[in-house]
């Protein structure tokens, strides 16, 4: 990351983050000793910097990686998702091995006619290894190349397609490990409500807090099923196995967009407990302050003077990340 403006590299410490006030991408730095966030576009306009320059492009570039890091520094690279299908990150060797089960699994209830998605872990692991279920994984192996007209023979084409997807749906699988922090936050959130049920000043920060994480705990279990969905009929997987890859990496896009930001406030609740303590208000409030900018809910008012033919009824909306 290089730029051929001087002010750039005029000051000490600068970096690229998402303003938490205004979700927008900003370049932070000190001057004497106030912290300064300068909003992309304004630089862009203050030193008169055109979208089709090296240096434009590169704050576009810069603007699109933040949604997939939480900063950078001049000199950085920028994430893989800005300049291809490839991600920053790599999910763990268990992982793969879960999206593998997970494929093969799906393969042998094709098998026997009753076709359905394996994703828990512990269930995986133990159908997985079940005696009869080699013998199972081969057959289902055989009947798929036949369908897939390659021949009962050529069973390996059909374990490397497999190995292909499981690549691909170990990154969801490491998503899934993922979500489970945010679960914990809402589960924590939910109890200390119990917990706090007749001290009102706190629970009128802990009622907001616990609206707003319904939201996203929906939003993202949406995203988990749609993936599920999409990947519900092994055949269909294994004889569009590149758009299928394609329809993954777009969801795995998406939902580490979206799990990332949770990176601050599930570190600050993993070791808290559920019981009194003078810091539980505080940290309801910065958990509040995360989940407004995303997930407050607003009206749409009608303007009094509009024409009939052009008034929209009020709705309310949900802000999307």
């Amino acid at each position: 990351m290089k730029f051929e403006h001087k002010f750039f590299t005029s000051f000490p410490g600068v970096f690229f983050a998402l303003s938490e006030q205004t979700r927008q991408a900003a370049l932070f730095l000190k001057m004497g000793d106030i912290d300064v966030a300068l909003p992309l576009p304004g630089i862009q306009r203050e030193f008169m910097i055109a979208d089709d320059s090296a240096d434009g492009h590169m704050l576009h570039k810069i603007e699109e990686s933040l949604e997939y890091v939480r900063g950078l520094r001049i000199g950085d690279p920028l994430p893989k998702e800005v300049f291809s299908t490839a991600a920053s990150w790599s999910p763990s060797g268990g992982h793969v091995t879960i999206a593998y089960q997970r494929l093969t699994m799906q393969l042998v209830t094709w098998l026997v006619g009753d076709e359905h998605i394996i994703s828990n872990p512990e269930e995986l692991m133990q159908v997985a290894n079940d005696p009869t279920a080699q013998k199972k994984i081969n057959a289902a192996l055989t009947e798929a190349a036949e369908c897939l007209g390659l021949g009962r023979d050529r069973k390996q084409d059909v374990v490397s397609y497999i190995e292909r997807m499981a690549k691909e749906l170990s990154y969801i699988e490491a998503l899934r490990d993922r979500f489970k922090a945010v679960l914990m936050v809402q589960q924590k959130v939910q109890g200390l409500r119990r917990l706090y049920g007749y001290e009102r000043s706190v629970l009128e920060i802990a009622d907001p807090v616990a609206r707003l994480i319904e939201l996203a705990v929906r939003q993202l279990r949406e995203g988990f099923d749609e993936t599920d969905a999409q990947t519900g009929e092994i055949l269909s997987i294994l004889k569009n196995i590149d758009n299928q890859i394609k329809f993954i990496s777009n969801a795995r896009n998406v939902l580490y967009r979206r799990l990332i930001s949770w990176d601050d406030i599930t570190t600050k609740w993993k070791p808290v407990p559920v019981q009194h303590s003078e810091i539980i208000p505080d940290l309801l409030r910065d958990t509040y302050r995360f989940l407004a900018p995303r997930f407050m809910q607003t009206k749409e008012w009608i303007l009094a003077t509009q024409p009939d033919r052009e008034k929209k009824k009020a709705t309310t909306r949900r802000m999307v990340w």
